[in-house]
């Protein structure tokens, strides 16, 4: 594989052509799902719904882990703040690595909770689901488990903490116990474990920096970042090194000429299985992480072009509300019943029609609203948004559980 064909896998535009080429094989009849355009008003009508209860002024943020860590209502970062507030006089810089050394194993410990994980607070709320999992990590972050000088400087995601993180320690931080399940801990562990590997191993991408006290830092590609692109960092460019810098993490995926492509998948019907035709790429987790990583730029004032180029995010809400919306059925309802595994061609195709759709959605949640792409991108239509009305949509559907439509054996690392 060339070099020029890895760029592109790893490109916002090769999986909107790719996905693209999966919804052109649904028109034909060539995939396990029927396309239902007739219902596109009606699921953007419920998006728009959604948007204004949540946001009644329009005023929609990114679609990040931010807004996880202030489930509720409240404000769980503000101690944190007020010690980076601090660091700032010192560091400009101390901010952004350490809301990234935060935000990044947070994103990584996020794949789907499962119907019975909570979490419960200090002071006796219970938070479950996403929100769930980003509170706990940040209180996993807080407590200066990730750090290789837990009581001098808790706030940091190092090397040598990462690297001594286990699936104990997972379980312990998450409250897991036989009556409170999390799927996928080793999984999730096991990321964590590697990223510290990566960041030591990595001096590009995690460069050192004044604040290192020895272990180089998640947060240390902001500095690589800053040096190559000054404070407009464009948003391909900070996904494509979230790609790089976070490849080699992902376990056992496809691997072309010696380089980690994570999420991407092959469906034969593109191509000859594992050919690089074949190759539908997804990079959920990344480009979530993307969008995470944005808002501590903008609060330092950095600039952040271009984020419309970035896609939607494969995952099971939003695949929630396409197939519970109706956009898209099962030719065969008996498969609703199974389980299925990341890499089937099933799960691809549900995943690709998903994005596609979302697309369009997005278009005709602005025609309804009269708005443009500038001032609704497709993040905050995420966020407003598509997210949510997947959630909502499954609550109504399957109440006891609020499980996405299909059963998915996921190990952690890609919903």
């Amino acid at each position: 594989m060339s070099q020029s064909q890895v760029d592109f896998l790893l490109s916002p535009q090769a999986i909107r052509e790719r996905t693209a080429a999966v919804f052109g094989l649904a028109e034909k009849g060539g995939t396990h799902f029927a396309l239902h355009p007739e219902k596109l008003g009606e699921i953007a009508s419920l998006v728009i719904e959604v948007t204004r209860a949540n946001y009644p002024t329009l005023q929609i943020p990114f679609h990040s882990r931010w807004g996880h860590f202030r489930a509720g209502g409240r404000d769980r970062l503000k101690a944190m703040r007020a010690s980076l507030r601090e660091a700032a006089s010192k560091d400009p810089l101390e901010p952004v690595r350490a809301c990234w050394d935060l935000v990044i194993p947070s994103v990584l410990l996020d794949a789907g909770a499962g119907d019975r994980w909570k979490f419960t607070e200090a002071d006796g709320s219970t938070v479950t689901r996403s929100e769930g999992l980003g509170v706990a990590s940040l209180a996993l972050f807080e407590s200066g488990a990730l750090s290789s000088h837990t009581k001098s400087h808790p706030l940091r995601a190092d090397a040598r903490g990462l690297q001594a993180f286990t699936p104990a320690a997972l379980e312990r931080a998450f409250q897991v116990s036989e009556g409170n399940p999390l799927v996928g801990v080793e999984g999730r562990a096991g990321l964590l474990k590697t990223l510290g590997k990566c960041v030591e191993n990595d001096t590009v991408h995690f460069p050192s920096s004044a604040s290192d006290r020895g272990q180089a830092r998640v947060g240390n590609l902001a500095d690589h970042l800053t040096a190559k692109y000054g404070k407009t960092i464009p948003a391909p460019a900070l996904l494509r090194a979230v790609l790089d810098a976070l490849g080699p993490i992902w376990p056992e995926r496809l691997k072309l000429d010696g380089k980690e492509l994570g999420d991407v998948w092959s469906h034969s019907g593109l191509g000859p299985k594992g050919s690089y035709e074949s190759l539908v790429p997804f990079h959920k987790l990344s480009q979530w992480l993307t969008y995470s990583l944005i808002e501590p730029l903008l609060d330092a004032g950095y600039s952040v072009p271009g984020v419309e180029t970035l896609t939607g995010l494969a995952e099971y809400r939003n695949g929630g509300l396409v197939l519970d919306g109706g956009l898209i059925s099962l030719r065969d309802p008996s498969l609703a019943s199974q389980a299925h595994r990341p890499d089937s061609e099933l799960v691809i195709e549900w995943r690709a029609l998903t994005l596609v759709w979302l697309e369009k959605i997005a278009e005709e949640v602005r025609r309804q609203l009269k708005m443009t792409p500038s001032e609704l991108p497709l993040a905050k239509v995420l966020e407003g948004g598509t997210w949510w009305a997947g959630r909502r949509l499954a609550r109504e559907k399957r109440p006891e559980t609020s499980n996405p439509p299909l059963t998915l054996l996921s190990d952690g690392t890609v919903f």
